[in-house]
């Protein structure tokens, strides 16, 4: 007999048959990786169960969990979804409104790179004296942007795939995208047409830019051909992916073609509609203006069929949503209002035609991007292709900052959802925009009936995390989270295992909460921010960007030295925290951040020191020391953990070549590129630049003290920056394919921060 003899059935509703058909395995699966030592300690039961592919993207109900205790003291988590019952496991330790159940007993959790901590919880559980309820407020929370597959996860196996996907299923989400292994069924395709290897492998680009070939953005593959080893490999690693979402009752979001074809497509289809992307992000033809054949082709709908029968025959029917973007920041052949309805007819058809049930997901983001172009007519014209509108389900891809679900008019009835992207090329500045992301979030969804969900659509996943954990948080509540309290719960599970968690760490967070985290001026700052240091030198322009890629900090940097020292004493009080993986990432992110906004200062004086025209060779050299000074010892407190070093990101990329050092070098030169010159020759210099050790000192270090040479040799007036970026760039170019030392070398935590504060006293002293 059930704990809650007839509350959660007259709940939820009845069992159907349709629940008999779903197996709960999977979610104990998960307890049996991430909880070991509780395996027997929970019970999953499905009620009125809810199928993972849906004919409609409007169509799917909410989910819902209640968590009890049962007759036998196990936690029994009953739930119309698997998504429903593994957030009502974990959401009962981390949600504001249900945290008391373990909040002062487990303070567990799992994260990303710090990995998982679930396995603190006591090794018994308590019992329940009454039933806690969950309800999503949005059927449908989404995660990863197209991109986030080359910046944060190019060279990820099945060990970070894993976390992620768990991590992903605890927090309640139930709409992955799933592009790893793409190439594979592209490949097939396009020799199934008769398009050579030679011909196809010359449209292919390398790992750490296919998320932009896959856009039809770019072309080819600088620094070498794309091994097939690598596309069978991603393939293998796919089907791992595709079955464990399926597992944890997830609805992959599968790629379609998209009709980006290599230029020899007019060489077997002579005939065929193929028009010119334009270029894009100044890259030259070599590498941009991809060749599109137009869905209104003959040829299109044929390629469409199967590419999707491929891919069904390889993953099984585990989904009927696919990701489909055809402008990219790339605007259409023709403006012509008709001509846009029939590719949107032309392209929902050729899926219909595959998969009859088969929904078109799109990203809104060229609405924002291309804003000119996309015109109130031209977007309804595009939309109304699509006759039925649950056969579509549009990402509102920033709404956080630049929302277009209003200027749409709800995208003219069409399913979307309203998303964060927050990072841009997996910049690392501590931001966030909670107030809008609760508060606008739950407005949007009382103000538009076609808002289906909310997600994460982040172009790089590399750290920020409390942000991201807030919105599918959001998710489960119909008024906006309550941060403050959140805040305090975030801050109780994220160090556990410590013992007592010292009231200095939560002064600190709730400090970060209401200035750093809570950006509300979005003329200045729309997403996070990154460090002076790792732009191109310049005496001049560096300071307060804003824009994708912005330096300008919204906050007191005072107020952050002042976290700064509530975290570092924590441990003086509970010195367990030296030896806590949480702790030793926030340290060292923190430290980094304290640092990066006083090294902006010391590099502000040397460019006053230079304007003054009379500055002596000796004064700049000595200005220009302490700023190679404080790069220095940022980079030594960036070594201390594996997470904040580039060979983390080099050595994940070379073991993918599997012994081959020809492939490893390749690999190598791909992983290096993308987050320095982003192109053969700097074509988006820096976007994707990171605050790694290693990439501190053996990148940014010399470029630095190529510009301390250049300003002590040059008289102000004389200064070229033309001639300046010249000298930059052959070093640049040069670093590519040097053989690098940066072999981890972690150093003590500890050790290191009180070394660098008693170097640096006057940035900790704010």
């Amino acid at each position: 007999m059930r704990y809650l003899s007839g509350l959660a059935w007259g709940w939820l509703g009845t069992v159907s048959a349709t629940s008999q058909t779903i197996s709960t395995q999977g979610i104990y699966d998960l307890v049996k990786r991430r909880i070991p030592q509780h395996v027997d300690s929970f019970e999953f039961s499905l009620v009125n169960a809810t199928p993972s592919v849906v004919l409609s993207a409007s169509e799917k109900p909410n989910d819902q969990f209640v968590v009890s205790t049962s007759d036998d003291g196990k936690i029994l988590v009953e739930g119309n979804s698997i998504s429903a019952l593994s957030s009502g496991m974990f959401i009962i330790n981390n949600y504001h409104r249900l945290h008391k159940y373990l909040s002062d007993i487990a303070h567990v959790g799992i994260y990303w790179y710090i990995g998982n901590r679930l396995d603190l919880a006591p090794s018994e559980l308590p019992r329940l004296n009454e039933p806690l309820k969950g309800s999503s407020v949005v059927p449908w929370r989404y995660d990863l942007n197209t991109v986030t597959f080359s910046y944060t996860a190019s060279f990820w196996d099945w060990e970070e795939w894993e976390l992620q996907l768990d991590w992903m299923s605890l927090h309640g989400v139930n709409l992955p995208l799933a592009w790893v292994g793409f190439e594979k069924t592209l490949v097939e395709v396009f020799q199934e047409i008769g398009l050579t290897d030679a011909e196809i492998f010359s449209f292919l680009s390398s790992p750490a830019f296919q998320a932009w070939n896959r856009f039809g953005n770019i072309q080819g593959s600088w620094g070498g051909e794309l091994p097939y080893s690598w596309i069978e490999n991603q393939f293998n690693l796919q089907k791992q992916i595709v079955a464990r979402m399926a597992e944890l009752g997830m609805t992959p979001v599968l790629p379609a073609f998209t009709g980006f074809v290599p230029r020899a497509i007019t060489r077997v289809f002579p005939n065929a509609s193929v028009v010119e992307a334009p270029s894009w992000g100044n890259f030259p033809p070599q590498y941009s203006n991809d060749s599109f054949l137009e869905p209104l082709d003959d040829h299109f709908g044929p390629l469409q069929n199967s590419f999707i029968s491929k891919q069904k025959a390889a993953y099984g029917n585990v989904t009927n949503i696919y990701a489909l973007d055809q402008y990219n920041e790339i605007n259409p052949f023709s403006g012509n209002t008709t001509y846009l309805t029939d590719i949107a007819a032309s392209t929902i058809n050729s899926l219909k035609a595959a998969d009859p049930n088969a929904i078109w997901m799109m990203q809104g983001w060229l609405f924002y991007e291309a804003e000119s172009f996309w015109t109130a007519d031209r977007i309804e014209a595009y939309l109304s292709g699509v006759a039925n509108s649950g056969d579509m389900l549009i990402l509102d891809l920033f709404s956080e900052s630049k929302p277009q679900w209003q200027r749409t008019d709800s995208y003219h009835g069409k399913p979307w959802i309203w998303c964060m992207v927050h990072d841009y090329g997996g910049n690392q500045g501590i931001y966030g925009q909670i107030e809008n992301i609760t508060q606008n979030s739950m407005q949007a969804l009382a103000s538009s009936p076609s808002m289906v969900g909310l997600g994460l659509t982040m172009e790089g996943q590399e750290g920020n995390e409390v942000v991201y954990d807030l919105l599918l948080h959001q998710a489960w509540s119909e008024t906006p989270v309550d941060t403050e309290q959140y805040f305090h719960n975030w801050v109780t599970a994220r160090y556990a295992g410590s013992g007592s968690i010292p009231q200095g760490l939560y002064h600190g967070w709730e400090i970060l909460r209401a200035t750093a985290y809570n950006n509300t001026n979005l003329t200045a700052s729309i997403c996070v921010t990154r460090s002076i240091f790792v732009n191109e030198p310049a005496i001049s322009g560096l300071l307060d960007w804003t824009g994708f890629d912005p330096t300008i900090v919204v906050y007191d940097p005072a107020d952050l030295v002042q976290v700064w020292k509530y975290v570092f004493e924590a441990a003086a009080a509970q010195p367990a925290l030296w030896s806590n993986p949480s702790y030793q990432y926030d340290l060292v992110d923190i430290t980094r951040q304290v640092m990066a906004n006083g090294w902006g200062t010391i590099y502000a004086d040397l460019c006053d020191l230079y304007a003054q025209s009379n500055a002596s060779s000796a004064e700049i050299y000595a200005q220009g020391a302490k700023m190679i000074g404080l790069l220095n010892s940022i980079d030594t407190v960036l070594s201390t953990n594996r997470n904040f070093q580039l060979s983390r990101w080099i050595d994940a990329a070379r073991a993918w070549a599997q012994g081959n050092e020809s492939e490893a070098a390749y690999y190598e030169y791909s992983a290096r590129n993308q987050i320095t010159l982003w192109g053969p020759n700097g074509e988006i210099d820096t976007y994707a630049a990171k605050d790694w050790s290693g990439l501190v000192s053996t990148y940014y270090v010399p470029k630095w003290q190529i510009f301390v040479e250049y300003l002590a040799s040059t008289p102000t007036a004389d200064y070229n920056q033309t001639e300046l970026h010249s000298q930059v760039l052959a070093f640049e170019l040069k670093w590519q394919t040097e053989p690098l030392d940066i072999e981890s070398k972690e150093q003590d935590l500890q050790y290191v921060v009180k070394q660098v504060v008693e170097a640096w006293p006057d940035l900790f002293s704010g």
